[in-house]
């Protein structure tokens, strides 16, 4: 009984060897002592009756008995009655039967028959071994006097044949019921059994090979199952998931980390071998190297980010924010450098907006990654933009390019951590943590980063900030252009 199928066949047959067999015993019970034992005493009696009423024609029945042997022998001839005639004063004076075998004289019996009335004792269970009826019937004169009595017996198990078929049937439908119940559990466990050895195959073959080697279970069964069955499918997926960015995290780091230093390393070595005779030439080797080293730190940067956001320690530090005074101070550093990459840089910035409950380092990374993404993304003579404003519900920022635009399979993918465009058109350095860390912290600060984009006419990202994060609207004055 260790397995789940043994038992839930065992729940399914326990009640009825219980239940079964005692609905059929008191199925019997109450057919022996309801029905079978009021009908034998009622006919019992009748028959006692009828001997009563023949021995009236027979005086010497009461005094003689020879006399009373011989009526017994005449009247009980061919009859399963066991009959006793007693005297007045309660002597045996003839009996027959076809076994001899009374269930006995009871005296309190005798007394009341011999008071002038009929007695009717059905006899079952502990009160005797052999189950049946016994009627006493007094006979009086014309003086209403006893004169004797019928005391005639009949033990069940004489008449208790014509409900053998009864028990056969009844044991016959609990063994029916014995099979039916075993079969309705057998299938019942199957059918739990299936999914839940499918689910538990699933997480075997997770914890022993890669994620996302096992086939997804069916979600199918009870609802708790169908939940289970859920519940190891997503964990299957969420696994394959991180076991992906895992090596896209490797293979970024190789090929990030690769470039800048095998050019580190030529520039050392050509400064080893004399570079640095030149002093054009080694401020040429030196400058290069400080732009790889930069490179490197904002590797660095961005996985000091994503680590902080692991161990929740990305925490932002609202405090009230002027959102046309901070836009003013972030953006004139990123307008410089779209420009010395040759596009062309346009903002519409209005001049009141709501002061926020922001931190503003935090949103100003995320701002400040988006524009990056778009300088990097954009080919010459293009366009980077940036607006804000409000309305009744949001606060919003926007930064839109004229790149090459993001397909609509990719705009659902470009969120996640280490994902870089199939075609690397759009993000071709770099280890993709740029918009992961972007939506972390506009998520932190309770609101959404959206993208608008079709490919080959450009892209547009929204920070929409909820409105209760406003805490005033500033007062309208002279902003600096942007």
């Amino acid at each position: 009984m260790r397995s789940l199928r043994s038992r839930l066949i065992l729940s399914h047959i326990l009640p009825l060897l219980i239940v079964v067999p005692l609905a059929a015993i008191g199925l019997i019970y109450f057919l022996e002592t309801q029905v079978l034992l009021v009908d034998l005493s009622d006919t019992l009696t009748a028959q006692a009756q009828l001997l009563a009423r023949a021995a009236d024609s027979r005086p010497g029945v009461w005094r003689d008995q020879r006399t009373a042997q011989l009526y017994l022998a005449e009247m009980t001839a061919g009859s399963q009655l066991e009959v006793m005639i007693l005297s007045s004063d309660g002597r045996v004076l003839a009996e027959s039967g076809p076994d001899r075998t009374d269930l006995g004289i009871d005296p309190d019996d005798v007394q009341r028959a011999l008071s002038g009335h009929d007695t009717v004792r059905r006899i079952y269970g502990l009160q005797s071994q052999d189950p049946g009826a016994v009627v006493l019937i007094p006979v009086t004169n014309e003086a209403q006097q006893v004169v004797g009595i019928i005391h005639a017996t009949r033990q069940l198990a004489a008449v208790s044949e014509r409900f053998q078929e009864l028990r056969q049937m009844v044991l016959a439908v609990l063994a029916g019921e014995l099979v039916l119940g075993t079969l309705v559990g057998l299938v019942l466990a199957l059918r739990l059994e299936r999914p839940l050895r499918q689910t538990t195959e699933m997480v075997e073959t997770i914890a022993a090979g890669p994620p996302g080697a096992a086939e997804p279970v069916p979600e199918e069964g009870p609802a708790e199952l169908k939940r289970l069955a859920e519940a190891v499918n997503h964990l299957g997926t969420r696994l394959a998931f991180l076991e992906e960015t895992r090596r896209r995290l490797l293979a970024n780091l190789v090929h990030e980390l690769g470039r800048p230093l095998g050019a580190l390393r030529s520039a050392t070595h050509a400064l080893l071998r004399g570079a640095d005779e030149s002093a054009e030439l080694r401020q040429e080797l030196l400058a290069g190297m400080e732009t790889e080293l930069r490179t490197l730190q904002t590797l660095l940067d961005d996985l000091s980010q994503l680590h902080g956001q692991v161990l929740d320690t990305a925490a932002i530090e609202p405090r009230p924010t002027s959102l046309a005074d901070w836009l003013a101070t972030l953006l004139p550093p990123w307008r410089e450098a779209v420009q010395q990459a040759g596009l062309t840089w346009e903002s519409e910035v209005p001049e009141a907006l709501p002061v926020l409950a922001a931190d503003p380092e935090r949103l100003g990374q995320a701002v400040g990654n988006l524009l990056s993404n778009a300088i990097k993304h954009t080919p010459a003579g293009g366009l980077v933009k940036v607006s804000a404003g409000a309305n009744a519900e949001t606060v919003w920022i926007k930064v839109g390019d004229t790149g090459p635009g993001i397909s609509r399979s990719e705009q659902a993918r470009i969120f996640e951590p280490f994902y870089r465009g199939e075609r690397q058109e759009r993000f071709p350095q770099g280890l993709g943590l740029g918009l992961t860390i972007a939506r972390d912290i506009v998520t932190a600060h309770g609101g959404r980063l959206e993208v608008e984009s079709e490919p080959g006419e450009g892209s547009e990202f929204q920070i929409v900030l909820p409105i209760d994060m406003v805490l005033s609207v500033a007062p309208e004055e002279e902003r600096p252009a942007g």
